[in-house]
């Protein structure tokens, strides 16, 4: 049987206050309440860690760079103490036969209780030939492992929606990881990649509460997707009070100004860059001055250029977004003033007629 979490830190010499307050901040980090913390403590101290899979299809490793540069909790505390990674091929120390050994053993030890995490995406053309590790299509690779899973975390857009292998004309016929398994929830977690903070939350989270998190409509974790980028930037209220980069390196990119009209795609994506941040919470790409480039939502590379600017803000998401709120908020105040001007001209008139 696997040890327990809380059961590992003190074999590490982590005393008991340590434990409680390292479940505290990574319970605020996760947006819980202090009663899910203290769920978070007694789950760790109880249950066993969490057997995780991960596989690697069509990608560039981004999301595995990405995640090993976690600091809120760090990439190690989770890969040694929370969670047992018993494969992943790209960190793993065991190689060939070894790790492929290593692999079946935990499928078929945990059957129907490991995690199955994937990064990249299959390709579905020429039978799966454009992606063949250990001489084997990816896709088979792929169904095999999640055919006895738990649930499965989709990192990144290209196992989320496909991303660059699947744009047009997608001569490998690559497809996000959805079209193929179809049996099991899966957790999406998109982005090209997906902030290290973001992803490491969501491993602490299902290993935690033993539970995918709450998703929206399209599988994302709505703890870091239910927002837009645009709600939270701060250079908002330089969009709100019309001031924008008309041209790179103008006087407005030099004030800091809006990205809207040199493309920023941040009013149409949903994703935490904006508070979360980068290389912990020291800035994202807005913060270094290019425009948000909508990685983390699906399409993208197929949506033009990343600095064209956006016309068709009707697709603002799939939420009743607070600009809609707003809309509709100033509608009905115009209205009302409308009335009020009517009321007091129909007043002014009745005041002046002269009397009989």
């Amino acid at each position: 049987m696997i040890e327990t979490f809380y059961d590992l830190l003190r074999r590490q010499g982590i005393t008991r206050r340590s434990f409680l307050k390292y479940c505290s901040l990574t319970a605020a980090s996760l947006g819980l309440t202090p009663a899910q913390a203290q769920q978070m403590a007694q789950a760790l101290q109880t249950k066993p860690r969490l057997p995780v899979v991960w596989l690697h299809g069509l990608e560039c490793t981004c999301c595995t760079e990405s995640f090993i540069r976690s600091a809120h909790p760090l990439a190690k505390d989770i890969i040694l103490s929370m969670i047992s990674l018993d494969f992943d091929d790209t960190i793993m120390a065991a190689a060939g036969d070894q790790a492929i050994a290593a692999l079946e053993d935990t499928i078929t030890r945990y059957k129907g209780n490991y995690i199955l995490a994937v990064e990249g995406n299959p390709p579905l053309n020429e039978e799966g030939m454009f992606c063949m590790p250990r001489g084997r299509p990816f896709v088979e690779k792929l169904k095999h492992v999640a055919k006895d899973a738990k649930a499965v975390i989709a990192w990144g857009s290209c196992a989320s929606w496909g991303c660059v292998q699947a744009a047009k004309p997608n001569p490998t016929k690559a497809v996000p990881i959805d079209k193929v398994i179809l049996d099991k929830p899966i957790i999406k977690v998109p982005g090209c990649p997906p902030i290290a903070e973001v992803m490491a939350a969501v491993v602490t989270f299902v290993a935690a509460f033993d539970r995918i998190p709450q998703l929206d409509r399209q599988g994302r974790p709505t703890m870091f997707y239910s927002q837009r980028i645009h709600d939270k930037c701060y250079r908002r209220p330089h969009f709100d009070a019309g001031q924008f980069v008309e041209q790179w390196d103008d006087a407005g990119a030099r004030a800091g100004y809006c990205l809207y009209k040199v493309g920023c795609k941040g009013p149409t994506t949903y994703n935490a860059c904006s508070t979360v941040r980068w290389n912990e919470g020291v800035s994202f790409p807005i913060g270094s001055g290019h425009g948000c480039i909508g990685c983390s939502e699906d399409d993208f590379w197929d949506r033009g250029s990343f600095y064209d600017r956006l016309t068709n803000i009707k697709d603002f998401g799939v939420e009743y977004n607070a600009d809609r709120v707003g809309a509709v908020a100033a509608g009905v105040v115009g209205a009302a003033i409308v009335a009020h001007a009517a009321v007091g001209a129909i007043q002014r008139a009745a005041s002046s007629k002269p009397k009989a």
